[in-house]
């Protein structure tokens, strides 16, 4: 049994076999492994070039049969420079001497060797490159197949376990066999975290040395609330585990029960509780949790699952879809927030050095105006089904906003395609709601002139934390200095909230964040009357909030406003949060299992 820690992104529990998912072999990553890993890095090689060996054996053979004995010699070449101590006593050099992984080494060693040969001026060196790729390649492959299945091999108890995950790859997993997953890479607020909370499937990010230790078919826990993973649990955990799963079931009809109860505090204040989505299908859960409607629909997803780009009809049916499904409740669509991801580094013809600080979100849309068009093209032909269809009514809001200019900007360009629909006699709301999210510290300073042309404004604790702290946020490294608590984070939302009352404009609050109970307590304290969460959390925000009064909220703000670190105010919310519900923001009570 091994108890491996990690940060939990996706709440609740999963018991099931490990399936360990393969990378790209075009992309590998460095990785350190432990000295006491290093000589079965070096077994995993030798038996990967045994294995290479035999397999180019075969093929030279059918190669000859087929195709004659010249063709044949390619594939013999290739077995014999495997062969070539040579040529891969450097790969077993690099594993003992840096500890790091055989493809790794396999990768840089080989990479070495291709620069080598391609910088030769003799084109006999040069024509080599290819070959030296080829067998890198072929040499990954085996490293990874040795370990690792494919996604459609999957059992119905699967839990997927992988160095990263893409969103696509999340996206695609059947979820009537995937039960759950875990990485080593990733942070609470990455695409993929979000898209876990959106499938809910248990999840935890960012465990050091979980393809290691968590070998292909072993017995697995995945704790998505205390962020652990256990392996080979003994009986007692899986006795315990189970009793769990079994309560959280058992409290979720529970909860379904009471979905349709508003969310009123105490002393009467009016919260509203909405859902961030990513897919159309998420609407009936939207529905079936309690939902007001939804305040961030994440439209990106149309460009991560899919390998071209959405079209106008695809970006339509998506939004028609979805409001379909909500049967008249409001529907906010965030246009496209790509640029930082992989889906687009991966893709471009250079990829930027730090696209977290580059074109992304609202910068990419302004720069790319055929593809921002069409996606507003879509909205707003969606919108006219709020009169249509008596559903709706459709609100979009623009990303990363950070000066007047490109709001302006983007308002100018929902203007004009508006002309250009009313042309072509296509109907659409005239009136639609532009707001925007507060994703940077210079958005939140500048909330005021911001107040003064947007029609809503949405707090992104995601970035805005980012931002502020200069944490990435899906850096398990740092994973840790991020917090949504920090005094500086909290500062700038209550000049967002100010500036939004004085112009008497709506704001909201759609991080992640916003569904812990402790944080949305002190998000009701500093004004906030809207929170927006995924799906499966609204029935338990509900339930904090009608615990809550506004008066109760207000004093823990205030006595925030005093702290200095985060730690001082993440401790003294947790110590509030226990006074104001006993039972716990929950309704459950007990400590983690170890």
């Amino acid at each position: 049994m091994e108890i491996l820690r990690g940060i939990a992104v996706s709440s609740g529990v999963t018991i099931g076999r490990v399936l360990v998912m393969a990378e790209d072999s075009r992309r590998v990553r460095r990785r350190v492994v432990r000295a006491e890993h290093v000589p079965a890095e070096l077994e995993r090689f030798e038996q990967a070039r045994t294995r290479a060996i035999a397999e180019l054996g075969a093929f030279a053979k059918q190669a000859e049969r087929e195709l004659g004995v010249e063709a044949a010699k390619i594939f013999q070449f290739h077995a014999g420079m495997l062969g070539d101590e040579h040529m891969v006593g450097p790969v077993k050099a690099l594993i003992e001497s840096e500890r790091v992984s055989a493809e790794w080494a396999v990768h840089r060693v080989f990479g070495d060797w291709a620069d080598r040969f391609r910088a030769m001026p003799d084109s006999a060196f040069t024509t080599k490159v290819n070959d030296i790729d080829d067998l890198a390649r072929r040499l990954v492959d085996q490293l990874q197949g040795e370990r690792r299945q494919s996604v459609s091999s999957a059992r119905h108890d699967t839990v997927i376990v992988a160095r990263d995950l893409t969103p696509s790859q999340a996206a695609a997993f059947d979820r009537s066999r995937i039960i759950g997953f875990a990485t080593e890479l990733g942070g609470r607020t990455s695409h993929t975290a979000i898209l876990a909370r959106a499938l809910d499937l248990p999840a935890v990010v960012g465990c050091s040395d979980l393809t290691l230790r968590a070998a292909e078919g072993a017995m697995v826990i995945v704790d998505g609330d205390r962020g652990q993973v256990i392996v080979e649990p003994t009986e007692e955990q899986l006795l315990a585990y189970r009793g769990e799963i079994e309560a959280r079931r058992s409290r979720r009809v529970r909860l379904s029960e009471s979905a349709d109860k508003p969310a009123i505090t105490s002393d009467g204040a009016e919260v509203s509780v909405v859902a961030n989505i990513e897919f159309p299908e998420e609407s009936q859960a939207v529905l079936e949790f309690g939902g007001e409607g939804v305040g961030l629909y994440r439209t990106e997803f149309l460009w991560l699952t899919r390998s071209s780009e959405p079209s106008e009809e695809d970006h339509y049916e998506s939004y028609a879809k979805c409001l379909r499904g909500l049967k008249g409740l409001p529907l906010t669509i965030r246009t496209v927030d790509l640029g930082s991801d992989k889906y687009t580094q991966e893709r471009a013809e250079t990829p930027e050095r730090n696209p977290a600080l580059g074109m992304r979100s609202i910068r990419m849309g302004l720069s790319d105006l055929g593809m921002f068009r069409t996606q507003l093209r879509a909205i707003l032909r969606a919108s006219a089904l709020t009169a249509r269809e008596s559903l709706g009514p459709v609100r979009v809001m623009f990303p990363l906003v950070t000066n007047p200019s490109e709001f302006l900007h983007g308002r100018y360009l929902i203007k004009d395609v508006m002309e250009d629909l009313a042309e072509e006699g296509v109907p659409f709301d005239p009136n639609i709601r532009v707001g925007m999210m507060v994703e940077v510290p210079s958005a939140a300073l500048m909330a005021r002139s911001f107040a003064k042309e947007v029609d809503f404004f949405s707090i992104g604790t995601n970035d805005l934390v980012q931002y502020t702290l200069a944490v990435d946020r899906t850096n398990e490294r740092v994973a840790h200095l991020y917090n949504p608590a920090h005094p500086a984070v909290l500062r700038l939302i209550r000049e967002v909230v100010k500036a939004a009352r004085a112009k008497k404009i709506p704001v909201s609050c759609c991080g992640e964040s916003a569904s812990d109970p402790e944080y949305a307590v002190l998000l009701l304290g500093l004004g906030v009357r809207t929170l927006s969460v995924t799906a499966s959390a609204i029935p338990d925000l509900k339930r904090v909030v009608r615990g809550v009064s506004i008066g109760e909220c207000e004093r823990v703000a205030r006595k925030v406003y005093t702290l200095d670190s985060d730690q001082q105010v993440s401790a003294f919310l947790r110590d509030r949060i226990r006074k104001l519900m006993p039972d716990g923001p929950d309704g459950r009570s007990g400590g983690p299992l170890e």
